[in-house]
């Protein structure tokens, strides 16, 4: 009788330890398993890449699209409500590649926008007349600018204005392959994001030069484009305009929707700055961003 359980005691211990080890060789199995359907599975794009599309509308096809280079200018020849036809023909015709020229919903908005091409010293003071008068503003930066300018960029997007991408090396789109066009966007933006922790979502051509691939290009990547109803000439740091007379010409243009385009460089931008945003607020304009 003793020798029968010894017996049966030894069988079932042999039993638990033949368990205990196929229970082990499931468990490496499974891991292993596991281990090498992750090392499968593609790796998902990062949220700040822009090198692939975002949209969730259906794919545009680019390549039906004409690449002729447009050189951007509002004209000189406005309609009875004092907005530039060409701007309003523009939106008519580019707006469904999701392009701003000018708003046209009739409302009395602004938008004041300043490309951020280099530094020439009146940025801040841009900055502080917006901050006077509770006025937010789109800035376009290029990638030089990014790089070299960070206190003001912090300093932008600390006081709620609007960022946009000017492109990395400021190329004209047209003249380069839709490869370079979508590495220029995204090159500043995962910059600028992993830098500043902010994501740009509109963006400016440089030398307001497009088409319509260079568009769809940028509405692929999540971008609206954002052109202009208004400019003149204020790049030339080096002669700027009379204070009074570009006043003038600011006043003069004013029509509903408008898209302000001017550069930070002008010393004479930064003196009117503020007389400007008093005349348009005080014949109802609202300032949008």
């Amino acid at each position: 009788m003793k020798k029968r359980v010894i017996t049966l005691a030894t069988i079932c211990l042999a039993a638990a330890s033949a368990l205990f080890c196929a229970g082990s060789i499931y468990k490496t199995f499974a891991a292993g398993g596991k281990k090498n359907a992750a090392a499968t599975q593609p790796k998902k794009a990062t949220t700040t890449s822009r090198t692939e599309p975002v949209s969730s509308e259906p794919p545009i096809d680019i390549g039906s699209l004409s690449n002729k280079k447009i050189g951007w200018g509002q004209g000189l020849r406005f309609d009875s409500q004092n907005r530039p036809e060409d701007a309003v023909s523009a939106q008519n015709k580019y707006g469904h590649l999701n392009a701003d020229f000018i708003d046209l919903s009739g409302k009395k908005t602004l938008y004041l926008t300043f490309d951020e091409g280099y530094e020439n010293g009146y940025t801040a003071k841009i900055l502080d007349v917006l901050k006077e008068k509770n006025v937010k503003a789109t800035f376009f930066v290029t990638g030089d600018y990014a790089k070299s300018e960070p206190e003001l960029m912090k300093r932008m997007i600390a006081e709620g204005h609007t960022v946009g991408n000017h492109t990395w090396k400021h190329y004209s789109m047209p003249e380069k392959s839709l490869d370079t066009c979508r590495k220029e966007i995204s090159e500043l933006h995962d910059f600028v994001k992993q830098n500043y922790n902010y994501e740009m979502t509109v963006l400016r051509p440089p030398m307001g030069e497009f088409s319509e691939q260079t568009l769809a290009v940028a509405k692929e990547m999540g971008y609206k484009t954002m052109l202009w109803s208004f400019a003149y000439k204020d790049w030339d740091a080096k002669n700027p305009g009379d204070p009074t007379a570009s006043l003038n010409k600011l006043n003069e243009r004013l029509h509903c929707g408008a898209i302000y385009l001017l550069h930070a460089v002008s010393p004479t931008n930064a003196e009117i700055l503020g007389d400007f945003i008093d005349h348009a607020t005080s014949n109802g304009y609202k300032f949008l961003y």
